[in-house]
């Protein structure tokens, strides 16, 4: 891999500040140079006066990796202008209040001259473990492996005072503020690769696109625990809804479902920011899962009970109290966490230590340091007080034991613990945009839609939205519209008794509001009756709806069915978000709602149902057996291949959907649509904030010799495939590719491979099967990785021994550049060993141009233009 081009920026080696004459300086660029002063920077530092005289030859001997500007905003767009012509690699600019045509110039000639800019309108940048302090934010903060990453300046110096406090270090601090150039997508994705950041923090206060931040986000969670603090929770003003989904889906928990779907952990207060981190940054990798299982030991009846009732308030369950004599010493703690750690029901062991009398804090805190060892699930410890359990703090959070002052502090940041885990095997799903179902007819579905907007209108009816509904397979009760009494007379004796009666009309949003259904008539008469009552009790409540229809249907079992109510709701910048919970009438009262973001899979419908507070109910129930959880599931991902793959819709109800032992059946639907689709031509599922599994990129190759080979993109399940691929190569083949003597890939490495984004990358693997009945194998992958510009990649290809000379890199590398040019790519580049004359051979064939490296004189330079 080439270096990260954010690295001149994040850890320059180098540094030039461009400013104003001394006396002539603004309050912030005074503030800039005392703190760049106030400790060693470890790199080259000049202070360059813009108004001095030289020539660019004399001013270029101060190129840099990054160029600082503290200069007044008539000057700014010169003298970055200059950082680059003087050969500085990135840019940041300080400041605050710039407008947003200033903002856009400096963007333009960044990008135009190649350099990151971090600015302007930012606070800056801090990066203790080089002495960098080239921000507006504060004293430079200890090192350490913690990131953070804040929206806010002023919100960042305030953590970062908090920080101090708690003993936190930091590895890189970042307050971006508004209208950054490099942004939060970019600085994740390098903080994904950084080796000294261990975790990160990051504050938001809003998002303008989804895509890329959820992609980069998704990367940098996989690779390490990420904490997300929310500001901002009010809606700016009152949705206008036309279903209940919209009106229940707010902004709020439609960005908790995106965080757990990146495999983030969301905190909801500052205070606990940094006690989660403290508690992911040591355990959140270690492998160990935490469900809901929590051992106490305490030496004091209170603190266990503060921690018991604490665990309960934020979903933990204490499987086991060992409450020690008030004077608990150092064996009776060590054998009461040994006896936890090995209870089958307890998940990890929370030491809590009350400073009473008689009982030796010290030395009961360096029985936990000699038990550490032989421990495999998380042990956390609580040491309450100053003076000696201060002490004892330190020294178990230096020997990697999280410590915390207060019990709820501690169970906090287990629970936050508990959700990393939980978030991570959602991060780890990457359904395709259709199920393994039968497939729905998306040709009928499609022709609908247009039909309906080419009448300009965005309300389906209720006939009209059940017919999508049907179309995606989803089962619906029948439903026919009645002109007049008499026909709904003869649509009741065909369709066969009892049946309901419902007003259809666009004019209303809720049909119970209006008295607008009559349910269980049972015979011609009632029918014809109920459908002039119907008519009247609705006029009463809207008269100024004059062409009211009615729609008959037959009455669904409801004797021992649950209510549920599912819906779909388009939430900027996010897109789509399926909404579950109870159904019915009340369903706005009851506010029972989970979200989730498409593309759905079993596993993550299962997971949306048990978040809804309905999911207790779907058992057997007071007599009534268990609902059909498999049709329930397959209703929930029908609705997200019609989210996948239906970008106009924009609201959708289906309440209430009847659910029982039998399966689910929708008795009324309400759909709305966008007036034109959001997606580009050409863009599929540029609708959706997560990009699904690319199916479509499957094909078939045939090698010289004969044998087949499928072509698909790589998933998470193929770790063990690609292991074996590694570990059959030989040595020579393993160094060409990776440059190093590895005999297999370390499970970090492993996982970055397997899992992606298909967004910013692709790797298409090459599968062979020795014989029909045999496991099949990896015979090659090639991948690109998408760099920062969005417009170049780097490639890497790597072929099993028995397929060399086969012809399947070039088959691969031409089925990647298709993929790259969809996506936009205009070049693909790459390090090949200079001794590999068979890969050099490869890429020339391909069109490669072949250059020498000036940095690596063991590689060769690689390129294509796509």
């Amino acid at each position: 891999m080439n270096p990260h081009p954010l690295t001149p920026l994040m850890a320059p080696r180098s540094l030039v500040v461009l400013t104003s004459p001394e006396g002539q300086r603004s309050p912030a660029a005074e503030l800039l140079l005392a703190h760049l002063k106030a400790q060693r920077f470890e790199g080259e530092f000049t202070l360059l006066d813009v108004q001095r005289s030289g020539t660019l030859a004399e001013l270029a001997q101060a190129r840099a990796d990054l160029a600082v500007l503290a200069l007044p905003p008539g000057e700014l767009a010169g003298a970055l202008e200059l950082a680059s012509r003087i050969g500085c690699r990135s840019a940041l600019i300080l400041g605050s209040h710039l407008d947003v045509a200033l903002a856009r110039q400096l963007h333009e000639i960044a990008a135009r001259e190649g350099l990151p800019l971090l600015g302007p309108n930012c606070s800056g940048l801090q990066n203790p473990r080089l002495g960098l302090n080239a921000s507006l934010i504060g004293p430079l903060v200890r090192p350490g492996g913690l990131a953070v990453l804040s929206q806010s300046g002023s919100l960042c110096a305030a953590l970062l005072e908090g920080a101090n406090a708690s003993g936190v270090g930091f590895s890189s601090v970042v307050a971006l503020g508004p209208h950054p150039g490099v942004d939060l997508a970019d600085l994740l994705m390098y903080l994904a690769a950084d080796p000294h950041t261990h975790s990160i923090v990051l504050h938001l206060e809003g998002l303008s696109a989804a895509r890329p931040f959820m992609s980069a986000l998704r990367l940098a969670a996989h690779a390490k625990p990420v904490l997300v603090l929310k500001t901002g929770r009010r809606d700016e003003g009152q949705r206008v809804a036309q279903t209940h989904s919209g009106a229940l889906a707010g902004r709020d928990e439609v960005f908790d479902a995106a965080l757990r779907r990146a495999g983030a952990v969301r905190v909801q207060a500052s205070a606990e920011l940094f006690a989660a981190a403290k508690a992911l940054g040591v355990l959140g990798r270690r492998g160990r899962t935490v469900e809901h299982g929590l051992g106490l030991v305490s030496n004091g009846g209170g603190a266990a009970v503060l921690a018991a009732d604490w665990a309960e308030r934020v979903g933990l369950q204490v499987s086991a109290l060992h409450d020690l004599s008030p004077d608990g010493g150092p064996d009776q703690y060590r054998e009461a966490v040994r006896a936890l750690q090995n209870r089958p029901d307890t998940d990890a062991v929370l030491a809590l230590h009350a400073p009473l009398p008689g009982s030796p804090g010290a030395a009961c805190a360096e029985a936990l340091l000699q038990l550490r060892p032989e421990l495999e699930k998380p042990l956390l410890a609580c040491w309450m007080g100053e003076g000696v359990a201060a002490e004892a703090r330190t020294q178990l959070g230096a020997a990697g034991v999280p410590s915390f002052r207060t019990p709820e502090a501690a169970v906090g940041a287990l629970a936050h613990l508990a959700s990393y885990h939980r978030n991570q095997h959602l991060l780890e799903q990457v359904p395709a945009p259709l199920s393994p179902l039968p497939a729905p007819d998306l040709d009928g579905a499609r022709l609908l839609i247009d039909t309906v907007l080419a009448q300009r209108r965005s309300l389906l009816t209720e006939m009209e939205s059940k017919a999508l509904l049907a179309a995606f397979r989803i089962p619906v009760t029948g439903t026919l519209k009645a002109r007049s009494a008499h026909e709904a007379m003869m649509i009741a004796t065909q369709i066969g008794f009892p049946v309901a009666l419902k007003i259809d009309d666009e004019g209303i949003t809720h049909k119970s509001d209006v008295e607008g259904v009559l349910l269980d008539l049972r015979n011609a008469l009632a029918v014809r009756d109920g459908f002039e009552l119907l008519l009247t009790r609705v006029r009463q409540h809207a008269p100024q709806l004059k062409e009211l229809g009615v729609t008959v249907q037959p009455m669904a079992r409801t004797r021992q069915a649950r209510e549920l109510h599912i819906g779909l709701v388009f939430e900027p910048p996010f897109g789509p978000v399926i909404v579950f919970g109870a159904g019915g009438t009340l369903v706005e009262l009851i506010n029972d709602r989970a979200m989730e973001l498409p593309p759905l899979n079993r596993f993550l419908a299962r997971q949306l149902i048990e978040r809804a507070r309905v999911a207790k109910l779907l058992g057997p129930w007071r007599g009534a057996n268990a609902v059909q959880m498999d049709a329930l599931e397959a209703l929930l991902m029908r609705v997200s291949e019609m989210a996948c793959e239906l970008p106009q819709l924009r609201e959708m109800d289906i309440n209430p959907v009847l659910a029982d032992e039998q399966g689910c059946v929708a008795v009324d639907a309400r759909i709305v649509l966008a007036a034109e689709p959001t997606a580009p031509v050409g863009a599929a599922y540029r609708h959706l904030a997560i990009k699904p599994f690319p199916v479509q990129l499957a094909h078939t190759v045939a090698l010289r010799d004969g044998r087949l080979c499928q072509v698909r993109a790589i998933q998470p399940d193929d770790a063990e495939r690609l292991q074996a691929l590694v570990a059959g190569l030989s040595p020579e083949s393993r160094y060409n590719r990776f440059a190093a003597t590895l005999t297999q890939l370390p499970p970090k490495m492993l996982a970055r491979f397997t899992l992606i984004d298909y967004e910013r990358e692709m790797a298409l693997l090459a599968l062979h099967r020795a014989a029909p009945d045999a496991d099949e194998q990896i015979a090659g992958v090639a991948r690109y990785t998408t760099h920062p510009d969005g417009r170049s990649a780097e490639f890497s290809l790597l072929i099993a021994d028995a397929f060399a000379g086969q012809g399947l890199g070039s088959r691969l590398m031409e089925s990647l550049f298709a993929v790259a040019r969809e996506q936009g790519l205009e070049r693909l580049d790459g390090l090949v060993l200079k001794a590999n004359t068979a890969m050099l051979k490869l890429v020339k064939g391909l069109g490669f141009s072949v250059e020498a490296c000036e940095e690596e004189p063991d590689f060769r330079e690689v390129t294509k233009a796509l």
